[in-house]
């Protein structure tokens, strides 16, 4: 679950990281308002989820109210990689002595969290790393140990070559660890971290990613998702408990496993077609997941062909069939399904499906050159 910077910016300031006073606006003059209590220069940024947002000009400097409301005006409104700014973050600006990057990402090759830190602040990390990776030092975390403050010395000690900014720098990264851990991140940074004219820290920009799967231990943070934002199948997906995500073709899949899921789109792909979709229904053997799966499959006016993929184990085949049925009954879903079962209850999913004149195959190549098969059947 991505969050916005203005909530990020609050993640961080519980673990004490400095960050710039300042407050949200949703129009020009609640701009001026906020400018006009800072009493100080101030910079007004657009809050969306997309990078570049300085080179689309969604980030401006305001010497007075003013000249904030006017700032504010030509930003709200405006797209940032095809997203519309209705939300601003008008902080007071730092008079900036230099910038250095960390964050925390979790990588699964080492099944830990790595901790990356730059002296190049300011640039996406991903060009530092192709341009100069030798400007980056990652360091994995033992989860069992934490980050122990001889390596937070050496992190810091490649931020800053001044003892002094490396004490200091020191509590910023066991803060952003912490925060990382404590709260079920999957990637959190600062960037730029910014030493001012005066030798103060200050967390000026800063991105966090919430993993959806700690969520049940913090049910609290369901309420920093913006619905806006989501596509309303990805929506309707996750209050469904479903694993969905639109793609560009026209063969839908339902799947039970995220791993078959990827087979299975790997496997149209290699037979000539395009998914639609990644959905997976998951290890519950509840018919409804089948029916809510086919409700959000039916919205796709891309979709010309449906596969289902199941391989049964927790997940039992004929309450995959008996969803099946009931979705198309109640839908009156009028695409061409094509369906592989195998495994739990198997036979008596045949059954179901043999009543409705749905032919059930139990090779997933089969199956897919099938559905591929039915493409543009209707057009020729």
């Amino acid at each position: 679950m991505k969050i916005y910077e203005y909530q990020a910016k609050q993640f961080l300031a519980r673990y004490g990281i400095k960050v710039q006073p300042g407050d949200v606006a949703e129009t020009p003059d609640e701009a001026y308002r906020i400018a006009e209590q800072l009493g100080t220069e101030v910079v007004i940024k657009a809050q969306v989820h997309a990078g570049g947002r300085g080179k689309a000009g969604g980030i401006k400097l305001a010497r007075t109210p003013e000249e904030a409301r006017e700032k504010a005006e030509a930003i709200l409104g405006m797209k940032i990689k095809d997203i519309t700014v209705s939300k601003l973050l008008v902080l007071s600006a730092v008079d900036i002595e230099s910038e250095s990057y960390a964050g925390l990402v979790m990588d699964r090759r080492t099944k830990k969290p790595v901790f990356m830190v730059s002296p190049a602040g300011g640039i996406d990390i991903e060009q530092i790393a192709r341009k100069t990776p030798e400007k980056i030092l990652k360091y994995p975390v033992d989860p069992f140990f934490g980050l122990m403050p001889s390596k937070a010395r050496e992190l810091a000690s490649f931020l800053y070559s001044d003892r002094q900014q490396v004490k200091r720098v020191m509590p910023i990264l066991s803060g952003l660890y912490r925060m990382f851990i404590e709260n079920d991140c999957s990637l959190a940074e600062i960037n730029p971290l910014v030493v001012d004219k005066e030798g103060v820290f200050w967390a000026v920009d800063a991105k966090i990613n919430l993993d959806d799967n700690g969520l049940s231990r913090h049910p609290e943070f369901e309420k920093l998702r913006d619905p806006e934002i989501e596509a309303p199948q990805e929506r309707v997906a996750r209050e469904s408990n479903l694993s969905y995500v639109k793609l560009e073709g026209n063969i839908a899949c339902c799947v039970n496993g995220a791993g078959l899921a990827m087979t299975t789109m790997d496997v149209i792909k290699y037979y000539g077609g395009e998914p639609a979709n990644f959905l997976d229904i998951g290890g519950s053997s509840n018919p409804k997941k089948v029916v809510n799966a086919l409700r959000i499959i039916k919205t796709d006016p891309n979709v010309e062909v449906i596969l289902f993929n199941i391989f049964g184990g927790i997940t039992r085949c004929d309450d995959v069939a008996e969803g099946l049925k009931e979705a198309i009954l109640e839908l009156n879903i009028g695409t061409p399904v094509v369906v592989r079962l195998t495994g739990t209850n198997e036979q008596e999913a045949r059954k179901i499906l043999s009543s409705m004149g749905i032919e059930v195959h139990t090779s997933m190549d089969e199956a897919v050159k099938c559905a591929v098969a039915l493409v543009g059947k209707e057009r020729r």
